[in-house]
């Protein structure tokens, strides 16, 4: 099979920097030791029609390989862990609870942190944000103890590491820099042993040295952290 490639953004706002989805099939990558390529895309040309033609909600990543284009995040990552070793289990059980996290991460505790990310990043300014904001923290605060009760004290989610783990520590990093982070130590310690990952350092690095293109003009003010804050991240 020849390399893969996939696409990712050459700028992002500072708030998305190590947190964009193409670093999910990266590290996927990394994990299995497939070697990749990544054409970069300025901001606004997700939206083109030649882009629409591989991701028709013109976001990234994509995946092309040997003809194949996939889109999606988690649906890369679930091709990957079937197309190479390493990151589902041998035994028919083991690779369906694995894949059955990989869903619980994205369907489950993925949503109510989307949630809030709109509330205090994308729609922050917005007179409804705040008032719903309380709510959407609840929620997360559910799904956290939920997630927290299950792993326990365990390493990881369903016995050895796998493409459930990566999906639900790359949905967990999310909460970082908000007052949702810490919340429950196995969870912190859980991530922290995901980013610790030869292949997690590997594809942080890459996606990092990636955001080579200075901001769109209409953009600039977020190409770096405010200096306070506050409540978002």
């Amino acid at each position: 099979m020849s390399k893969p490639v996939i696409t990712a953004f050459d700028w992002v706002p500072w708030f998305a920097k190590g947190l964009v989805r193409d670093l999910r099939v990266r590290w996927a990558l990394e994990e299995v030791g497939q070697a990749y390529d990544v054409r970069y895309l300025p901001q606004g040309s997700q939206k083109a029609p030649s882009h629409r033609a591989l991701q028709p909600f013109g976001q990234v990543p994509t995946y092309e390989q040997d003809g194949l284009t996939l889109f999606e995040s988690g649906a890369i990552v679930q091709h990957i862990a079937e197309t190479y070793g390493g990151l589902l289990p041998r035994d028919a059980g083991g690779r369906a609870r694995a894949i059955e996290w990989m869903f619980a991460a994205l369907n489950t505790v993925e949503p109510p942190i989307t949630d809030y990310a709109i509330a205090t990043l994308f729609e922050g300014e917005e007179p409804w944000s705040r008032p719903r904001l309380p709510a959407v923290i609840a929620r997360i605060s559910e799904r956290l103890d939920e997630l927290s009760r299950r792993l326990g004290e365990n390493e990881w989610l369903d016995g050895s590491f796998s493409a459930g783990d990566l999906l639900m520590i790359a949905v967990l990093r999310q909460l970082k820099g908000t007052s949702l982070e810490g919340a429950h130590d196995n969870l912190a310690a859980y991530v922290a042993r995901g980013e610790a990952r030869p292949a997690f350092q590997r594809a942080l690095a890459s996606q990092m040295a990636g955001f080579t293109a200075p901001p769109p003009p209409e953009y600039a003010f977020l190409d770096q952290p405010p200096t306070r804050q506050g409540e978002s991240r």
